[in-house]
C-alpha cells in the first residue's frame, strides 16, 4: 500500500461491528469518502453499480494519485478503536508498581507524576507521545483525563489536535484539602471551577481553529473532570454539573470502582457512588463512568435511565477493583458500554489486550475463580460471558455510541476511521494457513493475535496519522 493523505476510495475487505452481538465482513467492497473523510458511498459486490463505480474510483485515482488505496487479498480493515478512559499524565508510569497496594501505587507514583503536569512542556511531550502511541495501535478516539492543572491541560489538547487524534480532553478537579495532598490539588472550589470554564472555552477555540484549518480534523472537545466523589467537595460537584449542563458538555469520572470508593459514598452521603454522582447533576447521555464494578440493580437502573454510558476497563479491574464488571448484565438491563485501557491502571496501551481481558473476565465471573468454593456457589449466578466479537463492539461503535459521535463502524454517515491490518507479517502470521478459514476464525485470529507490527495504516476521518 502507498501512502495516501487524499483518500476517496478504498476497495477492499472490513470487519466491523454494526450491531451489538455479531459481526460483519464486507469483502471486496467499495468504501467512497466525502472531502470531509465521511463515508458517503458502500458499494458491495453483488450490487448492480459495483462494476461502474470501482471503474471510477480507479479512473479517478489515476487522475488524483492517493485518492484511491485497494488492500491486499490478505490486508483487513477494522474501525479505529474508541477508548473511553486514559489517564494522560499517567503514561510514564505504565507498567510500573502494578503489584503494589492502590495507595501506594498512588500516593508514591501517580499523584507526584502528575503534579509534573504544572510544566506545559512537560504535559505536551507526554501527551504527543502518547497520543502517536495510541494511534499506531490503532486507536483514533479517546477520552482522557489530564491533570488539575489548566496549562498542562490544555497542552495534552494540543498534542492530540496535532497528531491528528480525535480526542475529548478533562481538566481534573480535585479539590478537597482534606482529601488530597497539597502539593498536588485545586487552590480552592472555586477557583477548580473557574479553570473548568476557561478550560472548556480555549478547547472550543482549539476545536473550531483546527476545522477551519482542515476538512478533515477529527475534533478536539472537552469533558467536565471530577476526578471522583471521594477528591471534590460538595461545592465543586455542584459547581460542575452546573457548568456542564450550560456547556452542553461531556462528564467524565469514576463510579463504583473499588470496595473503598463504594464505601467512601455511602459514609459521606448515604448513597451509592452512582446516586450521589446523580444527585449533583453528573450522570446523564454525555456523562461517560469508568469502572462502575460495584453496581447493584438500583445504579444500574440508574444508569439505563439517566443514559450514563460505562467505560469497562477490564485490565485495570484486575488490578484495583476488586470485583469484575459484570458488562452482560448492565447490557441487558439497557446501560451503554464502551470500553477503555485506563492508562496506567492497565499497563497496555491497546485495546486488543483490553479486548481479549473482557472476553476472560466475563467467563471468570461466570464460572468463578476459587476452586475451594462448590461449584454451583463459585460464579456470578447468572450468565456473564460475552464473545470477542461482543467485546470488539465495546472497543469501537460502543464506545462511539456512547460519546455520540458517528464513527465506530463502516456505515454511511459515519467518520472513515481505519486500522489496516496485515495478517502476513513477518513472525506475525495470522492466516491460519487455510485451517480454521470462516470469517469468524479469521477475525478471532486478528483480535487474538495481532501485533502492533499488523498494524500498517491508521486512518482517522479519512486522514492518513500512522504508516508503517
Amino acid at each position: 500500500m502507498s501512502t495516501v493523505s487524499n483518500l476517496k476510495a478504498v476497495l477492499g475487505s472490513f470487519f466491523h461491528t454494526p450491531v451489538y452481538g455479531g459481526f460483519e465482513l464486507l469483502e471486496r467492497t467499495l468504501i467512497e469518502l466525502d472531502d470531509d473523510g465521511v463515508i458517503e458511498r458502500i458499494t458491495r459486490p453483488d450490487d448492480a453499480a459495483y462494476a461502474e463505480h470501482v471503474a471510477a474510483a480507479r479512473t479517478a485515482g489515476e487522475r488524483e494519485p492517493g485518492s484511491f488505496m485497494e488492500l491486499a487479498p490478505d490486508t483487513y480493515m477494522l474501525p479505529g478503536f474508541v477508548d473511553l478512559h486514559v489517564h494522560a499524565p499517567q503514561w510514564p508510569q505504565a507498567g510500573v508498581a502494578l503489584d503494589e497496594p492502590l495507595n501506594v501505587w498512588l500516593d508514591q507514583r501517580t499523584f507526584p507524576l502528575e503534579a509534573r503536569f504544572a510544566d506545559p512542556e512537560f504535559a505536551y511531550t507526554v501527551g504527543a507521545d502518547l497520543a502517536r502511541t495510541f494511534l499506531s495501535r490503532g486507536t483514533t478516539t479517546v477520552l482522557y483525563f489530564a491533570s488539575a492543572h489548566l496549562e498542562g491541560s490544555y497542552a495534552v489538547s494540543r498534542a492530540c489536535a496535532e497528531a491528528g487524534q480525535r480526542a475529548i480532553v478533562g481538566k481534573v478537579v480535585m479539590d478537597d484539602p482534606a482529601a488530597n495532598h497539597d502539593f498536588y490539588r485545586d487552590a480552592t472550589p472555586e477557583q477548580a471551577l473557574v479553570d473548568t470554564e476557561e478550560f472548556l472555552t480555549r478547547v472550543e477555540t482549539l476545536d473550531a481553529q483546527s476545522r477551519a484549518a482542515d476538512p478533515r480534523f477529527a475534533g478536539a472537545y472537552a469533558a467536565v473532570t471530577p476526578r471522583f466523589i471521594p477528591s471534590c467537595t460538595d461545592e465543586a460537584l455542584a459547581g460542575l454539573g452546573q457548568i456542564a449542563a450550560a456547556h452542553d458538555a461531556y462528564i467524565q469520572s469514576h463510579c463504583n470502582e473499588g470496595q473503598w470508593e463504594h464505601g467512601v459514598a455511602i459514609e459521606r452521603f448515604g448513597k451509592t457512588d452512582a446516586e450521589a454522582l446523580a444527585s449533583f447533576g453528573l450522570l446523564g447521555p454525555k456523562s461517560i463512568m469508568a469502572h462502575c464494578t460495584f453496581m447493584n440493580d438500583g445504579d444500574t437502573a440508574l444508569f439505563a435511565e439517566t443514559g450514563t454510558v460505562v467505560a469497562h476497563c477490564p485490565i485495570s479491574n484486575a488490578y484495583f477493583a476488586n470485583s469484575a464488571c459484570p458488562v452482560r448484565r448492565m447490557h441487558e438491563a439497557g446501560v451503554r458500554i464502551g470500553m477503555g485501557t485506563d492508562i496506567s491502571g492497565g499497563f497496555s496501551p491497546s485495546m486488543y489486550d483490553d479486548i481479549r481481558q473482557a472476553v476472560m473476565t466475563s467467563r471468570m465471573l461466570e464460572e468463578g475463580v476459587d476452586a475451594l468454593v462448590p461449584q454451583e456457589r463459585r460464579g456470578a449466578g447468572r450468565p456473564s460471558r460475552i464473545s470477542a466479537p461482543e467485546a470488539l463492539y465495546l472497543a469501537t461503535k460502543g464506545g462511539a455510541e456512547g460519546l455520540g459521535l458517528a464513527t465506530g463502524s463502516f456505515e454511511v454517515g459515519r467518520a472513515f476511521d481505519a486500522q489496516a491490518i496485515d495478517t502476513r507479517r513477518p513472525y506475525a502470521d495470522l492466516t491460519g494457513f487455510g485451517v480454521f478459514d470462516e470469517p469468524g476464525d479469521k477475525l478471532a485470529r486478528i483480535l487474538y493475535l495481532a501485533t502492533p507490527d499488523n498494524i500498517r495504516q491508521v486512518w482517522c476521518q479519512g486522514k492518513l496519522v500512522i504508516e508503517r
